[in-house]
């Protein structure tokens, strides 16, 4: 199938050639019939579009297998001079004939559903930031001074109303503030959601354990991920979210690493490097990599690569199910009763919770030093290592 926003084009493969070719409409009952003319041992084909998993579901019970293969990947593979739609279905079918056809992995409902949150989630903090962006534009249109503060707080939004501005300018300026209040509430609606999902999930705790990592960051990789075990190695789930240099060698040169390929998930990838400026903040092994490569290569680098790191990281701990072993337990018992709190759990009241351990000064200092002595370990290691050994005396 060569999927498009109106029609799908259709070729059908049996004993090495095309036996016939036709067009459906991307429409519920007609995708249905279609699947209803399919037998029990066919299988379909078709590249990953936006409404790939409405496609599958509708077909796949219709028959043995819907395969999505990897759009760019069938490109880089089937590139023709001659480009049409018949020829598209056409080049689809024989690629999975040959068994050349670069797959894909079809996610859940649960994470389709995990997904389309973060995705939107993702999309309304676009729209609060253009919408901020159109506030600010205002203010300099109109030769306003910019606020000490933080203008769209409590105190700046205060400040707002005394500005001095023409009727019109301040009609615009009160709509885009009611669109402001409007966008922030569906942001926390959303969040709270997000909040109560990664509570009820091992892998989302397991993963906030580690420094840097929010309740927001960790839905957002486990959403990407989905199963971890079709992922046989970190390097692996680190190439799937681009993170991994880009390599050409040719002969007998040698190979050139080049930027991050950026394929994958760009809404995780940009994550998980917010995680490596988080953990880079905080006393651990993470910050000690930071600063290693932060003085080779710059701090931009240094969160790439560290983000890297923690892709690595993730891949272990939801692969070997172990806890993360620089873990602080009593700031991540308090991070976790703030979470309940925010997605809507009652204050308790009475017998203390774990939550409360945080808040002692003598266990809290006892686990800054815990991680403290981690990072100080690991830049010993690091010296060990440039450390060259002495050169041999002429005799």
């Amino acid at each position: 199938m060569d999927v498009h926003r109106s029609f799908a084009q259709i070729a059908v493969f049996e004993d090495g050639q095309i036996t016939q070719r036709f067009r459906i409409d991307m429409e519920h009952d007609a995708m249905v019939a279609f699947g209803r003319s399919l037998q029990p041992e066919d299988e379909v084909i078709l590249e990953a579009t936006g409404n790939t998993s409405t496609i599958v579901r509708l077909l796949a019970p219709f028959v043995k297998r819907v395969i999505i293969a990897n759009p760019l990947q069938v490109k880089a593979i089937a590139h023709a001079r001659v480009k049409t739609d018949k020829v598209d279905a056409k080049i689809l079918a024989q690629l999975h004939a040959a068994g050349f056809l670069p797959e894909v992995w079809a996610a859940d409902d649960d994470t389709l559903h995990l997904r389309r949150l973060v995705s939107e989630r993702d999309a309304t903090v676009r729209s609060i930031r253009r919408v901020k962006s159109r506030v600010q534009a205002i203010l300099h249109a109109n030769l306003v001074p910019k606020y000490a503060g933080h203008l769209f707080g409590k105190g700046g939004r205060k400040w707002l109303t005394k500005v001095p501005l023409p009727k019109p300018e301040r009609e615009l300026l009160g709509r885009h503030l009611d669109e402001l209040d409007w966008l922030t509430t569906k942001l926390e609606d959303l969040e709270k959601v997000l909040i109560r999902i990664s509570l009820d999930d091992d892998r989302t705790r397991k993963l906030m354990s580690v420094a840097g990592i929010s309740s927001v960051i960790a839905t957002a990789v486990i959403a990407s991920i989905g199963d971890i075990s079709r992922f046989q190695s970190p390097e692996k789930l680190a190439s799937y979210f681009g993170l991994t240099p880009r390599v050409r060698q040719s002969g007998e040169r040698g190979a050139i690493h080049g930027r991050i390929s950026k394929q994958g998930n760009a809404t995780a990838r940009t994550m998980l490097i917010e995680a490596a400026w988080g953990a880079a903040s905080v006393p651990g092994p993470l910050r000690a990599f930071f600063l290693r490569v932060k003085d080779r290569k710059g701090a931009n680098v240094a969160a790439v690569a560290t983000a890297r790191k923690i892709a690595n990281l993730i891949w272990h701990l939801l692969t070997k199910e172990e806890p993360y072993q620089w873990a602080r337990p009593a700031f991540v018992a308090m991070k976790m009763r703030k979470l309940e709190l925010r997605a809507g759990a009652p204050k308790a009241h009475g017998k203390a919770g774990p939550g409360r351990d945080y808040w002692i000064k003598e266990l809290r200092h006892r686990e800054m030093e815990l991680v403290a002595n981690a990072e100080a370990a690991y830049a010993k290691m690091v010296e060990a290592w440039r450390e060259k050994p002495p050169k041999p005396k002429e005799t």
